[in-house]
């Protein structure tokens, strides 16, 4: 198989599990479990945002558009995953291949801002919190927003492009569950140091930069709560910023863990494990989290149930 795979003709091969297929079964079963989870459980929160006005707020404004992501993440690549563990095909188009690429960089990127941006709301709300609706008025959020998906759709225009020109020798077998770019870059048969350290300082600038931000952030938020005398007051501000710290220790964790340490530090099916927590488990988790020690959500679910039953 001679052709160019920087052309836009052909298919690549996405390996998966095929080593293993007597696993295909059983994990194309948890990962549509994991996908419907997903879907049920951001478009919940994304329809509670914009219905109840209790809701109105900033925080859950960035928890909505985090929902958002989440979702458009998992369908990227989810389907395709199914399909190609489900079934004795394990193609995917170039076109599909193109497009898992720009769009996983681009939304890992854009939750690494988010999530350093939802950090800052926090802040401003425990440290500032008569303040708190002036500082993060509705111009200020969506411009906040807007920064979060901008950026990491720049950041994944520039590393994906980079990674598309390099020649693939007419080899297409992807050892991954996606199209990703450290994956990609293994296909290539030239000199890939660049591309290599590149992707280094991307992902270095994208974890350090937004994680101190975070840790900045809740440095302050630490000493403004042990300021408050009640001890209602203090647990009030801990569960308020816990579930969101939860959420950056699974985001960090996985993404440090897949794109930092040094190939030595763990085997491809690792890795290939850890980009599947990422785009899979994660996703499903984040509502979970955000809704299981959040009153303000269980009690806007059960009026919007209330009123489903009152239309009936």
């Amino acid at each position: 198989m001679g052709v160019d795979s920087n052309s836009s003709s052909g298919s690549f091969i996405l390996m998966g599990l095929s080593e293993h297929p007597e696993l295909e079964r059983v994990f194309s079963v948890a990962i549509l479990f994991s996908y419907l989870l997903t879907l049920v459980g951001n478009s919940t929160i994304i329809l509670l945002s914009r219905l109840d006005a209790r809701l109105h707020t900033p925080m859950y404004f960035f928890l909505s558009n985090l929902s958002s992501l989440d979702l458009a993440f998992t369908t990227s690549s989810v389907p395709q995953m199914l399909k190609n563990l489900w079934g004795p095909d394990k193609t995917i188009s170039y076109g599909g291949c193109v497009t898992q690429l720009y769009v996983f960089f681009w939304l890992g990127a854009t939750e690494a801002i988010l999530l350093a941006i939802m950090a800052f709301d926090r802040f401003v709300a425990v440290c500032w919190p008569l303040h708190y609706m002036t500082i993060m008025n509705p111009r200020l959020c969506w411009l906040l927003a807007a920064i979060s998906w901008l950026g990491g759709l720049g950041n994944s225009v520039i590393q994906s492009t980079f990674t598309l020109q390099l020649p693939f020798c007419g080899h297409r077998k992807v050892d991954h569950f996606l199209c990703e770019v450290p994956a990609m870059i293994k296909l290539a048969c030239g000199d890939t140091s660049l591309n290599e350290a590149v992707l280094n300082g991307v992902c270095t600038f994208f974890t350090a930069i937004p994680l101190s931000v975070i840790l900045t952030s809740y440095c302050f938020i630490a000493q403004a709560v042990m300021k408050i005398r009640s001890v209602e007051g203090r647990r009030k501000a801990f569960n308020t910023c816990l579930s969101h710290l939860v959420v950056v220790f699974v985001f960090y964790d996985s993404a440090i863990y897949g794109y930092l340490l040094p190939p030595k530090s763990s085997n491809q099916d690792q890795g290939k494990f850890i980009s599947l927590f990422y785009c899979v488990v994660a996703p499903m988790l984040n509502p979970l989290i955000y809704t299981l020690r959040n009153k303000e959500v269980k009690g806007a679910l059960g009026r919007l149930l209330r009123k489903g039953r009152e239309a009936r």
